[in-house]
Formats: structure tokens, C-alpha cells, sequence
């Protein structure tokens, strides 16, 4: 699987978050400015988008949603309201593509995203 890091903050801490969850079932773990990194899912050059802001949607995944499309895009982790583990499972199941948290939820977010995926 080949994952992207776009969005507006904690991009290292992400790729390091993916490494650690997805060990040897990652190929490729690329940071990127958000663009780069919507477009490469769009292209096919990458499988999943993952995105970290301060509201969890807006720089975390505006580019993705407009060069993807909202039905590939699910916010996870906002201030406030993280989606149950339940919630984060059906989007992942749901074929969506990229994903937007705050910086805090990292550490639970991404072990379930990155769990479901590798279980599909």
C-alpha cells in the first residue's frame, strides 16, 4: 500500500504513525504538500491520504475533497468529536480514500484506519 501525508500540520508525526501501524504492508510513505498529495490518489500513484489540521477537515483535506471528490473523503477526528471506531471501520469499508483528523488524534485515529485497511 502506498500512503500519502498531505494536509497543514504534524505530517512527520503521521508518517511516523503509519510506519509504525502498517510495518511492512506499506510500500511507499511519502509527505507531501496537500496538492501533490490529493493528486497522486487522484493519479493512482498513491492508495490512501491521510491529513492532519486544526479543524480536521478544512486544510487537512480541502484539496482532497476538491480534487477527489467528498465520496472519497471522510473527516475522522475534529476539536472535540472523534468518530466512533465504528464510524472510522464503515468509512474505510465505504472505499473512502482520504482522511482528515486534528493533530491530537493521531495516536487514535490512524491504528484504526490503518488496521481496517490492511484487514480488507
Amino acid at each position: 500500500m502506498r500512503f500519502v501525508v498531505g494536509g497543514q500540520i504534524e505530517k512527520q508525526a503521521i508518517a511516523e504513525g503509519i510506519r509504525q501501524w502498517a510495518g511492512n504492508k506499506a510500500t511507499a510513505i511519502t509527505i507531501m504538500n496537500d496538492i501533490d498529495a490529493a493528486m497522486a490518489i487522484k493519479n493512482g500513484e498513491a492508495d490512501y491520504y491521510f491529513g492532519a489540521c486544526n479543524t480536521g477537515g478544512g486544510g487537512a483535506l480541502a484539496m482532497a475533497i476538491a480534487l477527489i471528490g467528498l465520496n472519497q473523503c471522510a473527516t475522522v477526528g475534529m476539536p472535540g468529536k472523534i468518530l466512533s471506531n465504528d464510524e472510522i471501520i464503515a468509512h474505510v469499508k465505504a472505499g473512502k480514500k482520504a482522511f482528515g483528523f486534528t493533530g491530537q488524534d493521531i495516536d487514535i485515529v490512524l491504528p484504526v484506519i490503518i488496521n481496517t485497511i490492511i484487514s480488507l
